[in-house]
C-alpha cells in the first residue's frame, strides 16, 4: 500500500517539477534576454523549483527503498544487470536523478552568490538547464521504446 502511494505520488510530483524547472528557466532567459533585474519573485521561484526537486528526490528514494523492482535488480544483479528495463530502475534512473538534483543545487547556490542580475540568470539558464535536460533523459515516459511507464498513475489502491 505504501509502495503504491509512494508510486503515485512520485509520478504526480514529476510534473510539478518539470513545471517549476521549466518556469524558471523561461524567466532566467526572458530576465537575460530582456536585461530584467533579478526580482525577489525569480529567487522564490528558483526556491520552489529547488524544493520540489529535493521532495521528489526523498520520496525517490523512499520508493527505491521498497521497490521489488530494485529489490530484484540487487538480489539477482549479474542477470539483471543486463535486462534494460530492470537495470534502468534498479541503477541508471536513480543515478541520473540525483545527478539532476546535484546539478540544481549547484546552480541554486551559484545564483544566490553572483552579484549582478544577467550573470544571475545567466547561471540559472545553464545550471537549471543542464537539470532539466538530465530530467527529461531519465523519465521513463509512456512513449519511450527503451523503459515506459503511464505518464499518470491514480491514487486507487
Amino acid at each position: 500500500m505504501l509502495y503504491s502511494f509512494l508510486l503515485a505520488f512520485h509520478s504526480f510530483w514529476r510534473w510539478v517539477v518539470l513545471l517549476t524547472l521549466v518556469l524558471s528557466i523561461g524567466r532566467a532567459f526572458l530576465g537575460k534576454k530582456g536585461h530584467r533585474s533579478f526580482s525577489k519573485k525569480d529567487q522564490q521561484l528558483s526556491l520552489l523549483t529547488l524544493i520540489s526537486a529535493h521532495i521528489q528526490l526523498t520520496v525517490g528514494v523512499l520508493l527505491y527503498s521498497i521497490s521489488p523492482i530494485v529489490s530484484y535488480f540487487w538480489n539477482n544483479f549479474g542477470k539483471a544487470v543486463h535486462e534494460r528495463q530492470i537495470r534502468f530502475f534498479g541503477m541508471e534512473h536513480i543515478t541520473v536523478m540525483i545527478s539532476a538534483v546535484v546539478v540544481l543545487t549547484i546552480g541554486f547556490s551559484k545564483v544566490k552568490k553572483q552579484k549582478g542580475d544577467y550573470e544571475k540568470f545567466s547561471s540559472m539558464f545553464f545550471w537549471f538547464g543542464i537539470a532539466l535536460l538530465l530530467i527529461l533523459s531519465s523519465i521513463p515516459w509512456s512513449f519511450s521504446p527503451l523503459t515506459s511507464r503511464p505518464n499518470f498513475r491514480d491514487f486507487s489502491w
